[in-house]
């Protein structure tokens, strides 16, 4: 039965790993360890990877990372104008826009346009506020078959959750560093 079902395109995880094992040292042009021992070491494979990593164009990659963010923030500016000009005072625009884009991302990463966006965009959308509501919604719709409470109310923030602790705590020592100054002076 065991033979049955062999075939070239369906393999275990064991087959697969000592085919990938025996292939590393032809490729970097090592030899074996005599003693059985297994060749994947941390710099090994990085090696290994670097030798099967397809180049990245830089140029090509920094630009439409610099046009595609500089976009969205033009969109936020462009908001904010709009904004102004119904007669809302700067910091309510501020506020509105920010609503508007952390909306706007989450809905498009719920249709699967924000991770394509994002695939050409590279760093360019990780706009501070993009980049969050995406976090933050992406961890939400991959665990919502665990469910409200054990899936998308555990996991929600597992991203985002960082980026929370540590601006709010930079930020009480950036407070208390400035109440410091200012009570010295």
């Amino acid at each position: 039965m065991k033979n049955a079902l062999k075939c070239k395109y369906f393999r275990t995880p064991v087959e697969i790993r000592s085919e990938w094992i025996s292939a590393v040292p032809g490729i970097l042009g090592e030899e074996t360890k005599p003693d059985g021992e297994d060749p994947m070491t941390g710099k090994l494979y990085a090696r290994y990877a670097d030798a099967r990593a397809k180049k990245s164009p830089l140029l090509k990659d920094c630009i439409k990372a610099w046009g595609i963010g500089g976009g969205i923030c033009a969109l936020g500016e462009g908001m904010r104008r709009v904004f102004l000009s119904f007669g809302a005072d700067a910091d309510t625009a501020g506020l509105c826009v920010s609503l508007v884009l952390i909306v706007l991302t989450a809905f498009l990463t719920g249709l699967g346009v924000f991770d394509k966006i994002a695939k050409h965009a590279g760093g360019g959308t990780l706009v501070p506020i993009t980049g969050f509501a995406n976090a933050v919604s992406s961890a939400a719709l991959d665990s919502k078959s665990e469910g409200f409470v054990t899936g998308v109310g555990a996991k929600i923030f597992t991203v985002a959750g960082p980026v929370i602790l540590y601006g709010t705590a930079a930020g009480v020592i950036y407070g208390l560093i400035l109440c410091l100054i200012g009570a010295v002076s």
